[in-house]
Formats: C-alpha cells, structure tokens, sequence
C-alpha cells in the first residue's frame, strides 16, 4: 500500500487534494454498532411479558435477569477500556460483537430462571467495553472540534435502535415464538462484526482510504504502541473521576428504566395490552434519542462559544433537574397518555446529558480515555443493574409503580448536583497534550 503522505501533490503549483472522507464511513460504522447493540438488548424488555409467562418467572427473578446483564456489563467496562486502549478497537469491537451475538441467540435456548440469568451475565460480560472501544475509535479518527457531536450521534442511535426494536419484536412475536426473535436477531451481529474487522484501522494513517490531507484534519492522532502505563494510584484518588462515575451511576438507574420495564410498566401501571405497549414503548426511546443528539449539538456549541467548564455541563444543568420534575408529573397525571408524554419529556431532557458525559470521558482522560470512560460506564452500568432489581423488588412486595419512580427522580437530581462538582479543563492524569486539529 503506497503511503498516504504521498498522495500530496508534487509540484509547486499543484493544488493541495481535498481531504478523503474515511471518518465518515467509520462514524457510519459505530452507528451501526450502537444500532445492532440495542437491538440484542431491548429485545428483551418487549418480550419480557412472555417469557415471565412461558418460563414462570416473579417480578423480582425477571429483575435479576435484567439486572446481571447491566452488572456484568459495568464489572467489565474497566479491563475491557484498558484492553481497547492496549490493543486497539479492530479487534476489540470484532471480539465484542460475535460474543454478543453468540449470547443473543444463546437467550432463546434457556429453559428457566438459572439458565436464562446465566446467559445475561455472559452476555453483559462479552458486549463490556463497547463504548470505550468507540472512544477509542474517535480519540484517532475525528477531529476534536466534531466529537461532542459524534458521541451525541452514536448515543442517540441506541435509544432510536431501542424504539424500532420494540414494535419489531411485537410483529416478530406475533409470527413465531420469542425463542427464535433472538436467533433472527444474532444474525445482525455477525454481519457487522466482519464489515468492521475487513475495513476498520486502528491507526488512519495506516488505511488505504485516507490521504495525508485527512490525516492533518485529524490531526495526527498518535500509533497505540506508544500509550503510556496508566497511573490507577492517581486515578482512583481522582475528585473529578469519583464524581463522573457517581453521575453517570445515578443518571443511567433512570436510563435503564426505559430499555427494560417500561413495556411492562404502561401494560401494568396504564392498562395497554401488549401490542400498544410495544408501540408506545418506542415513544420515550425516540424522545431519549433526541435529546442526546441535542445535547452533544449544544455542547459542542457552548463550548465553542464559552469553554469546556460551561459547554460540557449547561445540558446537565438545565436538563436533569427538569427530568425529574418530568417523572413527578408522571406520577401526577392520571391520564395514561399524559404519561407517555411525561416519560417522552423526561427522557428527551435527562438524555441531554449523555453525550456531554462521554466527551467529558476525553477533555479529561487524554490518552487514558478508554480506562476513564470504562470506569464511568462501569459505574452507570452499576446503577441499571440496581434499577432492574430494585423495580422487581417493588412490583413484588409493594405491588406499586410509584416508589420506583421517585426514586429516578430523586436520582436524577443527584446527577445534577455532580455535574456542579465536574471540572471538564481539568485532566486526571495532568496531561496537557492530546489536542486534535
């Protein structure tokens, strides 16, 4: 393969050739990631109805079924960030996704609680390290001016996943059995897994569709080989870093509220039967979407405009506080749609703080961005574990939707109050090098 550099036109008077459009086919590709990610996981949530009935589960068993995905996924994210950061994405994310694929199909094939628990764990253990491996893929492939964006864009597309897959799984459900919806599903994974691993570099400047004008764009983002040791002393003594991982853990307990019991929560709490709580379902997941796209677009703007201290915490600021206010006039509103539209309200404005929370993962990691992005996720994944749980617990012993709903409220809250603590300008290494052009 000729080298990019030589792609710069020799004579004086050549004009300089326009830049190659990789980054975007890689952008594309982590699109398709995060769509195919959260398709393999809401499947469940919408099946979940009939899977309780066929394989006899109480709430508080579908709960811990719910909640060892999220727990392994979190266990995981650290070493997995750590190996992304080692051995780079092209690998990694190949791993990552025939593991999970495996595991999709593998949930069709249990035959009771122990096995179908058994499987999730495997499951959350394989996908760990997604995002971080995506950080990773951003942290050399994107200029920094364009990642807020990206991260707003890559996140959103979960949420959009979720809500195509809700009434997907109902329309699958209504021509076969739920078993074989997850073997249809695995399929997917595959067909990623091997587009990425034939095209995807780790290093730009070593794919054959990028010149050396792209390459500047970038801004020459250094080989893996030279990441330095990681500092864990420093880290785990890092204010800055405690403070991400408790936002992160109390914003996602209500993120994960959408993607597992909401189906079961408007056929339970509101009366609709399985076929409109799939469709309705998809309602808050798109309002969710929107707004993490609209968060990553206003931060990036804010930071522009005002520097990282106010560009990556004003979403936050404004939008949790009034997601949880959301979620009491859920409670409050005895109209079943009116709560759809609070849960769309809610989610559309706590999302707004998720991309925001990822771009932070690179002001302030530098060249440890897997690990601290591994670290935050671990935490947030902690908090959908325990969401999971605790609303099985409830629904069994208090036979009532309501305390579960205080408590992503009074959490939400809480992640608010950390985004105040949060200093984006301020690395936890002390690095001051890893500008992007």
């Amino acid at each position: 393969m000729s080298d990019p550099k030589s792609l710069v036109a020799d004579a004086p008077g050549d004009a300089a050739p326009a830049p190659t459009r990789a980054r975007y086919a890689v952008l594309g590709l982590t699109l398709l990631l995060a769509a195919v990610a959260y398709l393999d996981r809401v499947c469940i949530s919408t099946a979940a109805p009939v899977i309780q009935s066929d394989l006899h589960l109480s709430d508080t068993q579908l709960g811990w079924v719910f909640g060892a995905f999220t727990f392994a996924y979190g266990l995981f994210e650290v070493p997995s960030g750590w190996l992304a950061d080692r051995f780079g994405a092209r690998l990694m994310l190949t791993r990552i996704v025939l593991w999970w694929s495996l595991m999709t199909a593998a949930t069709g094939w249990v035959g009771g609680f122990a096995s179908l628990f058994a499987v999730r764990l495997l499951f959350g253990m394989g996908e760990a390290g997604t995002y971080p491996s995506v950080t990773y893929v951003y942290a050399r492939w994107l200029p920094e001016r364009l990642r807020g964006r990206a991260f707003g864009a890559v996140v959103m597309i979960g949420p959009f996943a979720g809500a195509v897959t809700q009434p997907l799984v109902v329309t699958l459900l209504a021509a076969t059995s739920w078993r074989r919806c997850f073997e249809i599903f695995s399929v997917v994974g595959v067909v990623w897994a091997v587009a990425w691993y034939r095209w995807f570099r780790d290093d730009p400047r070593g794919h054959r569709s990028v010149n050396a004008a792209e390459v500047a764009l970038i801004g020459e983002p250094k080989p893996a080989s030279e990441h330095p040791a990681v500092p864990w002393a420093r880290l785990v003594r890092n204010r800055n870093l405690a403070l991400l991982c408790v936002m992160y853990f109390t914003m996602i307990y209500g993120w994960y509220f959408y993607f597992t019991w909401l189906p079961k929560y408007l056929q339970g709490a509101h009366g609709f039967d399985l076929l409109h709580a799939g469709w309705l379902s998809s309602l808050p997941l798109i309002g969710a979407g929107t707004g993490v796209m609209a968060g990553g677009w206003l931060s990036d703007a804010l930071r522009r405009r005002w520097g990282a201290r106010v560009g990556r915490r004003l979403p936050a600021l404004v939008g949790l506080p009034l997601a949880a206010c959301a979620i009491v006039g859920v409670i409050a509103t005895p109209s079943p749609l009116g709560a759809v539209a609070m849960l769309v309200t809610a989610g559309s404005l706590a999302a707004m703080a998720m991309a925001p929370s990822w771009a932070v993962c690179l002001d302030i990691g530098k060249r440890h961005a897997g690990v601290i992005s591994g670290a935050m996720n671990m935490f947030g994944n902690f908090g959908g574990a325990l969401n999971g749980v605790a609303v099985g617990w409830c629904l069994d012993h208090w036979h009532s939707w309501n305390v579960p709903l205080y408590s992503v409220a009074a959490l939400y809250l809480v992640a608010a109050a950390c985004w105040l603590g949060i200093d984006p300008e301020k690395p936890v290494a002390g690095e001051t090098d890893g500008k992007g052009g």
